[in-house]
């Protein structure tokens, strides 16, 4: 379990991964050297991680959202594999252990991954779901606001706008930022073969443009949240917005989005136990009275989160 300080960390780094451990000290009023050797701490426990992520959308992609479901004896197998693609994140067997929840992007005319596991003798069954509006994402999660709304703005990251993408070009760069998103920019010259100014003004721009994004990638168990889930829900059309907007203001959902299919909302929640997760279904949602199903499924391993395995 973490304690309040590494709480406040947390905090700190879901709103700028990359913020020097000076500036987070000062809001924090540690020193610098206890934010380093709590944050070493925490990421060699596997608390937490710092990662940088493409936004598809720049690149013209679309996100799916995919539910496979396996032979028994072949869930664990086929989660892994899908673990090591550079396209998959957020990996999670679900139920029972024969069902595989993930998200992808592909490229509008070119989805290889949808094409090859219909082909997999092991893969009984593949939904795959446009995602086509996230009204919140893990990064934004407010299940992790630690701090008191004014340190917070000391410390979110919020540039000046800038036009671009990532291009071929960025390969080396964007493959350093998944594996540590807080590498220096010393490190990131010697992945790149750039020169640190370079690396320096590339990195910004990305940002900037919103095409990278520094992510906290962390595991609710560590932080008390036992019980997660995916929830898939129907939502009457006239409610559909009102109901995104609701649930990505619950401290229990760290993502919810709009997707095509026989569903039409999906949500990922984490509760710090199943009595948690019983009444935030039975009395939060519940009361949304434009919800008109809802499937839920308990996840039992997550095999990736957003960054590289």
């Amino acid at each position: 379990m973490v304690d309040s300080l590494d709480a406040e960390l947390l905090h700190a780094l879901q709103l700028d991964g990359r913020a020097p451990f000076s500036r987070i000290a000062e809001v924090l009023e540690v020193s610098e050297q206890t934010v380093a050797r709590r944050y070493r701490r925490l990421r060699s426990a596997g608390v937490l991680r710092v990662v940088g992520g493409v936004d598809g959308t720049r690149l013209g992609y679309t996100s799916w959202t995919l539910r496979i479901h396996t032979t028994p004896d072949a869930s664990a197998a086929v989660g892994a594999a899908l673990a090591e693609r550079t396209d998959t994140f957020f990996v999670h067997l679900l139920s029972g252990g024969t069902e595989i929840s993930c998200f992808t992007q592909t490229p509008l005319d070119h989805a290889p991954l949808l094409d090859k596991l219909p082909r997999t003798s092991k893969v009984l069954a593949v939904s795959a779901h446009s995602l086509l509006h996230g009204f919140t994402i893990p990064g934004e999660w407010a299940g992790l606001a630690a701090l008191a709304p004014e340190k917070a703005d000391r410390l979110r990251y919020a540039p000046e706008p800038a036009d671009g993408t990532a291009t071929p070009d960025d390969q080396g760069l964007l493959a350093a930022l998944a594996v540590d998103g807080r590498a220096s920019h010393t490190q990131l010259a010697t992945a790149t073969g750039w020169s640190e100014s370079t690396v320096r003004r590339r990195l910004e721009n990305l940002r900037r443009s919103g095409a990278l994004r520094i992510q906290l990638e962390f595991d609710p168990k560590a932080l008390g949240y036992k019980a997660q889930a995916r929830l898939w829900l129907t939502v009457r059309p006239s409610g559909l917005v009102d109901v995104a907007r609701t649930l990505a203001t619950h401290p229990e959902v760290s993502f919810a989005g709009v997707t095509t299919g026989a569903t039409n909302l999906m949500a990922e929640v984490s509760c710090t136990d199943d009595a948690h997760f019983y009444r935030y279904l039975t009395e939060r949602v519940a009361r949304l009275d434009a919800v008109q199903t809802l499937e839920t499924a308990p996840v039992l391993r997550t095999l990736k989160r957003i960054g590289t395995v």
